[in-house]
């Protein structure tokens, strides 16, 4: 026996807060102009118990029931103005800012944000930030920068077969 409805299930979908505001406003006509939950569901690609609730606020609080509601997270406390600059700061290099090595850290990058900005970062969020400004992490080349390129050639060619072990 199958259900008049088949489920659906859906992650989160894919969009900015008002493009889903728009599919809410349009379920809520669809369903007004007489279209049925389970078609409706279909046309603005969700499950069907969205739709209801979708229905049940629009019916409870009328249009504005279907606002989009801000992200559930706090703020930055840095104003893009702020964020702008910490991105310059950033581009001059850990050492222009008195670190000896030109590696950024996590812990650097929360006390260059406390010294300049007077705002503190755990550094488990500085991240968070770092991500915002399209920022990525990145490894350090494992070798010295002094190394000479030929000599170490030379000393591949010449010397490593002399003393490594032989089978």
């Amino acid at each position: 026996m199958s259900s008049p409805c088949p489920i659906l299930i859906y992650m989160r979908p894919i969009g900015t807060a008002q493009e889903l505001e728009r599919r809410r406003r349009r379920a809520v006509e669809l369903l007004n102009q007489g279209h049925g939950i389970c078609q409706v569901a279909r046309i603005v690609a969700a499950s069907p118990s969205s739709v209801v609730r979708w229905r049940d606020a629009y019916k409870k609080g009328g249009p504005n029931a279907l606002n989009s509601k801000p992200p559930p997270h706090r703020p930055c406390r840095l104003s893009p103005k702020q964020l702008q600059k910490l991105y310059f700061l950033l581009l001059k290099g850990p050492i222009a800012h008195g670190y000896k090595t030109q590696l950024w850290t996590l812990q650097r990058v929360a006390d260059l944000i406390t010294k300049h900005f007077g705002v503190t970062y755990h550094i488990s969020q500085v991240w968070r930030i770092l991500r915002a400004l399209r920022l990525s992490c990145q490894k350090p080349k494992r070798r010295a920068r002094q190394q000479d390129e030929q000599a170490t050639a030379n000393w591949r060619k010449k010397d490593w077969p002399r003393i490594k072990k032989s089978p």
